[in-house]
This record gives C-alpha cells, sequence and structure tokens, in this order.
C-alpha cells in the first residue's frame, strides 16, 4: 500500500476503455476517490453501472473548456491520461481527427493540471499512455527509453508529440510521466484488434459456428503482454518518486502468425492454415516490421509481467470460447 494512499483523488480518461476499466477497478478496490472521464452520456452510465463508486463526467480531449472545468472541479491529485477514440487503423481514415484527440488532447490535460498546480500551490502527478508506435520502423531492436523515435503512422506520429509534451511539462517542474505501451491484450478488447479478431474466430470456428479468418500481414512482429500487467505497470510508474520515461513491454516479440498458431493448437486445430485467409487489402500503408521493448528501466522499479505469450493466448480464446458457449446456452 502507498504511503500517500488516503489522500489520492484521482482522475482516468478513457475510463470505458480496457485499459480504463482494469485501472478503476484496481483504484476502487484500494478506496481511492475515483474519477472517470467518458466520452458520451451513454458511457457515463455503463461506468456508473460498473463502478457505482466512481464519478463519471462526460467531457472529450478535444475540448479545452471541458478540460480546464473537470480539472478544476475534481482537483485531482493524480491523471492517467488513457483517452483516445482511435487506433492505428482508424488514425489512417481520419489523421486530423487523431492529431487532435491524441496529439493535442493530453496538452489540454496537461495545461489544465499545470494550472491547477500553480493556484493550489501541490504538484499533480500526471500519467501519459504513450506507445511503441512512436519508435515506427526503427532499426533498434529492441527500443529503449531513449531509442530515436521515427513514427510511420498517423497514431504514431500523435502518440510522439503528446509524449514530447509530457517532457516539455516535466521539464517545467510537473511530475509527468509517459508509459511507452506495447501491444496489451485481454478478454475486454474489443475484436477491432487483431488479437482479439484472432481469439473470437479461432473460437467460433471450433465451435463450428464459423470457418474462417481473415487477416491482413501476419508476419509483423509485436511485444504482447497482458492488460492488468500494464495497468500495475502505469500505476508503479506515478509511485516512483522521480517522473520518467518508462518503455512498459515483456522484452520477447512474436508475430501475428504465431498469435494465430497458438490460438488454433489451443483448440486441437493444428492445420490452422486452411482456415485463414491473407487479404492484402487489410494490409497497412506502413507498419513498423518489429517492435520488441526493452523493459529494464521499469523494472528497476520492481515492476515485472505475470503472464507470457502462450498463457495470454489461452486466457483470450478461452474466454471467447466461454462467451460463445453462454451465449448458446442462452439462446
Amino acid at each position: 500500500m502507498r504511503a500517500d494512499n488516503d489522500s489520492q483523488t484521482i482522475l482516468v480518461t478513457g475510463a470505458n476503455g480496457q485499459d480504463g476499466a482494469y485501472l478503476v477497478e484496481r483504484l476502487v478496490g484500494e478506496n481511492h476517490e475515483v474519477h472517470g472521464l467518458c466520452h458520451s452520456e451513454d458511457g457515463a452510465v455503463r461506468l456508473r453501472e460498473a463502478f457505482p463508486d466512481v464519478t463519471a463526467h462526460v467531457s472529450d480531449l478535444a475540448d479545452t473548456a471541458g478540460m480546464i472545468g473537470i480539472i478544476a472541479e475534481v482537483q485531482p491529485t493524480h491523471i492517467y491520461n488513457l483517452a483516445g477514440n482511435t487506433s492505428v487503423e482508424r488514425s489512417w481514415q481520419f489523421p486530423t481527427e487523431t492529431a487532435d484527440v491524441l496529439g493535442v488532447g493530453p496538452v489540454r490535460l496537461l495545461e489544465a493540471a499545470w494550472k491547477l498546480q500553480e493556484k493550489s500551490s501541490r504538484r499533480v502527478k500526471f500519467l501519459q499512455a504513450s506507445s511503441a508506435e512512436i519508435f515506427g520502423d526503427t532499426l533498434e531492436v529492441p527500443q529503449r527509453e531513449t531509442t530515436p523515435r521515427v513514427p510511420v503512422t498517423p497514431y504514431g506520429a500523435a502518440k510522439s508529440f503528446a509524449h514530447e509534451m509530457v517532457g516539455v511539462y516535466r521539464s517545467r517542474g510537473m511530475l509527468a510521466s509517459s508509459a511507452i505501451l506495447y501491444n496489451h491484450e485481454s478478454p475486454r478488447r474489443p475484436e477491432s484488434f487483431v488479437a482479439r479478431k484472432i481469439s473470437r474466430e479461432a473460437a467460433k470456428i471450433s465451435l463450428g459456428l464459423s470457418d474462417n479468418l481473415t487477416l491482413g500481414n501476419i508476419d509483423v512482429y509485436r511485444d504482447w503482454g497482458f492488460a492488468p500487467d500494464y495497468v500495475n505497470a502505469m500505476i508503479t510508474i506515478l509511485d516512483a518518486n522521480e517522473a520518467g520515461d518508462y518503455i512498459v513491454a515483456t522484452g520477447h516479440a512474436h508475430s501475428v502468425r504465431q498469435f494465430v498458431q497458438t490460438a488454433f493448437a489451443y483448440l486441437g486445430i493444428e492445420d490452422w492454415e486452411r482456415h485463414v485467409t491473407i487479404d492484402r487489402a487489410l494490409y497497412r500503408p506502413a507498419d513498423p516490421k518489429q517492435l520488441v521493448g526493452d523493459p529494464a528501466k521499469l523494472r528497476g522499479l520492481g515492476w515485472r509481467p505475470s503472464v507470457d505469450f502462450e498463457e495470454l493466448v489461452h486466457i483470450m480464446v478461452e474466454a471467447d470460447l466461454a462467451s460463445l458457449r453462454e451465449q448458446a446456452s442462452i439462446s
């Protein structure tokens, strides 16, 4: 239990997302005063239903006045910025929205928190959920906190700008940190993400509910971890005495092909190739070939992942199997 446990008032943006839900669940369990920022009133209703003790607020990172008002109202001691209404794939369709929400949006939060800090003479701890996409198609493998950032996607470019601005506010005296998150999954991940798409469709195929899984490039490598482990990493980073940037990764890379193979093997399907169709229309305009992080700095704070790659795939497939079987029994 942390020393300042009783004094924390925490604002979590993106509270309904995969990471946000795990984080809110953890913080509520530790009896913090938790406020969640939601993109819509429907999202606020869902948050209140899931966590009655959480105060839900409705606003958007694109709304400067809204961010200033909420920060002034909540008076948070800690801010976790996990918000972002886009993904790498979607960022190609809406690059300007991506730049505003994921790039400038965090600056709106940082500035509102800075103004609160100036008025109250109390330092605000800020955690930015950064991304491995900031490194782009780097030649340095594994990536470290000092690896040059050469993003190749609108998502990565926006995240890189926000990452830089966290450093700017840290140099002004703010306790602002970045968690450079590599791919992290769980049964709460939406099916629009490739890992969940694989686990869900593989489970359907094993139950005779589907016959085909359509994917894009399966020969890119990613460093996959378990979302609750990465939420724990974010808390660890914000609890540190000094602010900084930290790679959050397992240190091991696996291809999308290996993810597919592992998922089907868990279901007893060895000839997975006959169920998989590669559609080049699903290839991204640019896609980093190998993103794998070196978490040595974070390990220095005592953090370790609890779930390895194979166990992660099994957790996701098993959860989808259970969900599909429950749906079948209900219908």
